[in-house]
């Protein structure tokens, strides 16, 4: 967990605009007329459609989108009972989360009264504003009475995350580890220590997955819950247990697994020995857990541990869980968040855990790699997958359970439009990937010992999207497979240096011989470069034996790329070739080349340029409209590189009148139409939008694409090979496992174009 001091926290919350959270205009505002429509006298149009029927408010405002963070402010984190005011910081943080992880706009509202009654008569009072209503930080037992009230009287979403929240993420938690260790649900003995709102929660939502109750010990701060004792209240009276212990220390000898929501220091190594073998510690007291990690994770080797903490593994964090939840609910119109969207959250978040997490995720936390195991039975918070898998899980089981206002018949579409709550569209990838599906291709991946090949050689088969062949030493690769957890069934390895591939590594030689000997390449120069990965690999490209190939993930790309020009060659007409990177930022999609191959393009290698990055965009479905940039605008600068750019787009326009493109120009220039329009009226950009920019040089390019990656605008796909006579596809150095099955379904469709052209 980073540590965060005093100054910085306040410093944080005050400057610039104080507070978190802000409310942003969603339509125009700029005329007379949008004002009249927005509020004085088109306004009164919707308000009489929703006068006649109330469901029509989801059509006309905002309150499907929109759910109340509401608190008095009586146990706020670990702070407890320091009013509603001083509580204002937690609901805006909360309002953050269901924003930036869901898309859900938020109201805090910090309610001055801590008679449940009267609570409940206010939220009832101002629940027409919203579509759902997130209870916070109410103390128990009046929690309890609060949200059953509200759930009995209200027909919108209701739950109270500090309970539902913590027992849906521990309880997805809990069936992994459960898996893991080979023990059912039905046979574990569990010790709750804790008996509030979270403690009780947790416990009556593992009954319902299948816990028997005679198994399930809860303590309070005065020790075991059990018939003997006198003092218990009703929420406490169900899990009072038949046995006579009366201590924490007796109720886990012999026990499976422990869930503290208590106070920290309460459980020590000594007592976890005691526990049954394979044990399951979840110690989730807020700041600080009921025992240490280091003290946990040296008590025995065999425990799975959870915390509430960022800085150890399997974090139980509840942001994993309440803004899919309330996603899914809104997008449904559900009336509440009964029994079956919850256990279906718990099972969607438990199934996501299982799944390859992607690299983007791994290198957020610092991991070189993340897989199903001890240290990771729950996903990590900054999964965005969790939107796409949880949503629909909680949508579909509101449909199912008869609570959906709203239903939903194309769940493709819903898929989309969850990915597009994020901030970008991804259709050009959902396109690549559908389209390289619909005829997978043979694609060779000749870095077979790297990791992230072979695990980008198993993700592209579960995606359909091709057949791969590893080239490398297969006992080496499975070795490597086995130790990262890899699956490699279904997947050719050809080991190229065997015996048993001498006759194809004769073969090889004797093609490449026929085909470089003007250049002197002898049959002995030609049969030991068989046994390089590249050569022998872009031969069976070459030769038919596979339809495309990728490399480049450690191999140097000046030397891959004189290997694919002595083997494969360039494309009739052309004595280039180039690179291509698609960025997909939130302004849209946008082409940038050369973006890896030539570090100081001469006039005629830009013009190769040019013409191969109009026929690649066309290769995705668009019109490319291409700006040559610079650090100046059409011929101010009479020498020099914008001279030779300028050079090259008028040759452009004369050799090719169907490719849009102009400059040179600035990069604003490029991308501000209305700028570039009123200043420079005679481009032969008017009137258009710019999607595609061509670079002066590959250490523009390449700052270009990679600054706008690191500062988070925007996801690549890509490099993308232009110019070859075959789909030979060179990676950047120590790509992302992402990256590669991305180019995979490129040189997919790479292959299906040539083929194309043949038929």
């Amino acid at each position: 967990m980073a540590k965060v001091n005093k100054e910085d926290a306040l410093r944080y919350h005050a400057e610039g605009k104080p507070g978190k959270i802000e409310v942003v205009p969603t339509k125009p505002y700029s005329s007379q007329r949008d004002l009249s429509l927005a509020y004085s006298p088109g306004v009164a149009e919707p308000c009489l459609e929703i006068e006649k029927d109330a469901s029509k408010a989801y059509d006309y405002t905002a309150k499907g989108n929109l759910v109340a963070v509401i608190s008095n402010g009586t146990a706020v984190l670990g702070l407890g009972d320091i009013g509603a005011i001083a509580g204002k910081p937690v609901m805006e943080g909360k309002g953050l989360l269901f924003k930036i992880f869901a898309g859900i706009d938020v109201f805090d509202i910090e309610v001055n009264e801590k008679d449940p009654k009267k609570f409940i008569e206010v939220v009832k009072a101002i629940a027409p504003t919203f579509g759902g209503i997130n209870l916070e930080d109410i103390k128990a037992p009046e929690c309890f009475e609060i949200e059953d009230a509200l759930k009995r009287d209200l027909d919108i979403p209701i739950m109270h995350d500090d309970q539902h929240g913590t027992a849906i993420i521990s309880a997805a938690g809990l069936i992994n580890a459960l898996e893991l260790t080979n023990k059912n649900i039905e046979d574990v003995k569990i010790v709750v220590n804790g008996a509030g709102a979270a403690a009780n929660s947790c416990a009556s939502l593992y009954i319902q997955l299948g816990a028997k109750l005679e198994n399930i010990v809860m303590l309070d701060s005065k020790g075991v819950i059990n018939k003997q004792r006198t003092d218990l209240n009703d929420r406490k009276k169900p899990f009072a247990t038949d046995r006579t212990i009366k201590t924490l220390t007796e109720a886990l000898a012999g026990a499976d697994v422990f869930l503290g929501l208590s106070v920290e220091g309460v459980l020590s190594a000594d007592m976890i020995r005691t526990m049954n073998q394979n044990p399951i510690v979840f110690a989730l007291a807020n700041p600080n857990p009921e025992i240490s990690y280091e003290e946990a994770m040296s008590s025995r080797e065999d425990i799975i541990f959870a915390t509430g903490r960022s800085d150890h593994p399997n974090q139980i964090n509840n942001v994993l869980g309440f803004p899919y939840i309330f996603r899914g609910a809104l997008d449904v119109r559900a009336t509440k968040i009964n029994d079956e969207m919850k256990v279906a959250a718990v099972k969607a978040i438990a199934e996501l855990t299982k799944r390859s997490v992607p690299d983007v995720v791994s290198a957020a936390y610092n991991l070189k790699k993340i897989s199903f195991g001890r240290e990771y039975i729950i996903p990590k918070p900054l999964d965005l997958r969790l939107l796409t898998i949880v949503a629909p899980a909680v949508a579909k089981a509101a449909i199912e359970s008869g609570v959906a206002r709203k239903t939903i018949d194309n769940w493709e579409a819903y898929d989309a439009k969850l990915k597009e709550l994020m901030g970008r569209d991804n259709k050009i990838l959902r396109y690549i990937y559908e389209t390289a599906r619909q005829q997978p291709k043979r694609v060779i991946f000749s870095e077979a010992n790297h990791i992230n090949m072979l695990k980008a050689a198993e993700a592209s088969l579960k995606e359909g999207i091709c057949f791969p062949v590893l080239l490398g030493n297969e006992e080496k690769i499975a070795r490597i497979a086995a130790e990262n957890h890899i699956n490699l069934e279904g997947i050719e390895i050809i080991n190229l240096r065997h015996d048993r591939e001498e006759n194809r590594r004769i073969e090889f030689a004797q093609q490449l011989t026929a085909k470089r000997y003007r250049q002197g390449m002898t049959f002995e120069d030609a049969y030991e470069k068989m046994y390089e990965r590249n050569y022998f690999g872009m031969m069976m490209v070459e030769m038919g034996q596979a339809d495309a190939l990728i490399t480049g993930v450690y191999s140097k790309y000046a030397d891959t790329i004189q290997v694919a020009k002595d083997v494969i060659g360039f494309r009739e007409g052309l004595n280039h070739i180039g690179a291509m990177h698609i960025l997909n930022t939130k302004k849209g999609i946008y082409f940038f080349a050369d973006t890896l191959i030539n570090r100081n393009p001469t006039h005629e290698t830009l013009k190769d340029i040019v013409k191969l990055t109009h026929s690649s965009v066309q290769l995705f479905g668009y019109d490319p409209v291409m700006a040559m940039v610079s650090y100046t605008n059409f011929g101010a600068e009479p020498t020099g590189s914008p001279a030779a750019i300028n050079k090259v787009v008028q040759e452009i326009h004369n050799e090719h009148p169907e490719i849009v493109i102009d400059g040179e120009m600035q990069v604003n220039f490029a991308l501000n139409t209305e700028l570039r329009d009123k200043k420079y009226p005679f481009s032969k950009l008017t009137g258009k939008k710019v999607n595609t920019l061509i670079f002066p040089s590959l250490s523009s390019s390449n700052s270009a694409y990679k600054l706008l990656l690191e500062m988070g605008m925007a996801d690549s796909i890509g490099p993308i090979q232009m110019g070859l006579k075959k789909p030979i596809h060179i990676l950047d150095i120590e790509s992302s496992v992402r990256d590669i099955v991305n180019v995979t379904a490129v040189a997919v469709i790479d292959a299906l174009m040539e083929e194309k052209k043949k038929q």
